[in-house]
C-alpha cells in the first residue's frame, strides 16, 4: 500500500494486469492487510458527496480505481511460509486454468504491460513464462537464477533454476523478477515441494520441478523495473515516475 507518486504499489500491479485483459484478480493477503481490500471497495457515500459538490475530476479518480467488470477475490495466507505457499493458497480459486502472478513490490514501467508481454509469449511458446532480466553477477544471491537454451533474442527455454545462488556458482546472470505466467500443473509440484531457502516453500523450487514435466521459458521483457522492496528502489521509482508524470 506504499504510494509511488499518487498511487499505492498494488494499484500499479492491478492496472498492469487489467491492461493485459485480466478481469479476475486474486489477492493473497495476511494479517493486518485489510487496507488492500478497503482500497478496492466502492465508497458510495464519498462518491455521492463528490458528485454533489461537482468535483468531477476527483469522482473519476475514485471510480476508476477498479472498473466495474473486474472481480476481486481475497484469500489469506495464514502463516508467512514463502511465495510458493502463497501461490498455492490460490489453487482452489484458480482451478485448472493458466494464471499470472504479480509481485507488487516489483514496479515495472513499460509501454506495453509486462504481464501482456508474458501472456503473449506464453501463447507463442505454449508453456509457462517467467519475466527475467540480466543482473550483475554480484547480485545473483538476491534472485532466482535460470539456466537454459536460447530460443530467440528474448526467450530462453529453462533447463534449470536455482534460488539465490552465490555469484561463484550461479549458472547464469539471468534473474527472475516478480512476474510469472504459470500453467495450473504448478500447484501439484508446489504441494510436493519441501521447505527450501529460509525455511519457506519456494516458488523457484516448484518451478524447478515443473520444468521436468512441462516447458518453462524465461522472457526478457521490455520495461524498467524498480525494486520497491528496497529503500533505494522505492526512492528511485518515486523520483523517476514523478518526473515522467510531470513531463520533466
Amino acid at each position: 500500500m506504499l504510494p509511488i507518486v499518487d498511487k499505492p504499489l498494488i494499484q500499479y500491479a492491478v492496472e498492469e494486469a487489467l491492461a493485459a485483459g485480466i478481469t479476475d484478480l486474486i489477492f493473497i493477503t495476511g494479517r493486518n492487510k485489510r487496507a488492500i481490500e478497503d482500497h478496492f471497495d466502492r465508497v458510495p457515500e464519498l462518491e455521492a458527496d463528490l458528485e454533489a459538490k461537482n468535483k468531477t475530476a476527483l469522482l473519476e479518480v475514485v471510480r476508476n480505481v477498479l472498473p466495474s467488470n473486474v472481480n476481486c477475490i481475497y484469500t489469506r495466507q495464514a502463516a508467512p511460509l514463502g511465495l510458493g505457499h502463497a501461490v498455492l493458497c490460490a489453487a482452489p480459486i484458480v482451478g485448472n486454468e493458466p494464471f499470472v502472478v504479480l509481485l507488487a513490490d516489483d514496479l515495472i514501467d513499460s509501454k506495453t504491460s509486462v504481464t501482456q508481454q508474458l501472456v503473449e509469449a506464453a501463447h507463442q511458446q505454449n508453456g509457462s513464462v517467467l519475466a527475467i532480466q540480466d543482473v550483475d553477477r554480484s547480485q545473483t544471491n538476491k534472485y532466482g537464477i535460470i539456466s537454459g537454451d536460447s530460443v530467440d533474442e528474448r526467450t530462453t527455454r529453462l533447463s534449470g533454476i536455482v534460488e539465490k545462488p552465490a555469484s561463484d556458482v550461479a549458472p547464469s546472470t539471468l534473474a527472475v523478477v516478480g512476474r510469472y505466467v504459470l500453467e495450473p500443473e504448478i500447484f501439484e509440484h508446489l504441494r510436493q515441494t519441501q521447505e527450501g531457502v529460509g525455511g519457506e516453500i519456494q516458488l523457484t523450487d516448484g518451478i524447478a520441478s515443473l520444468l521436468q514435466a512441462r516447458p518453462v521459458y524465461g522472457f526478457q521483457y521490455e520495461g524498467l523495473r524498480y525494486d520497491c522492496g528496497s529503500k533505494e528502489g522505492f526512492f528511485q521509482a518515486t523520483l523517476e515516475l514523478g518526473r515522467k508524470y510531470h513531463g520533466l
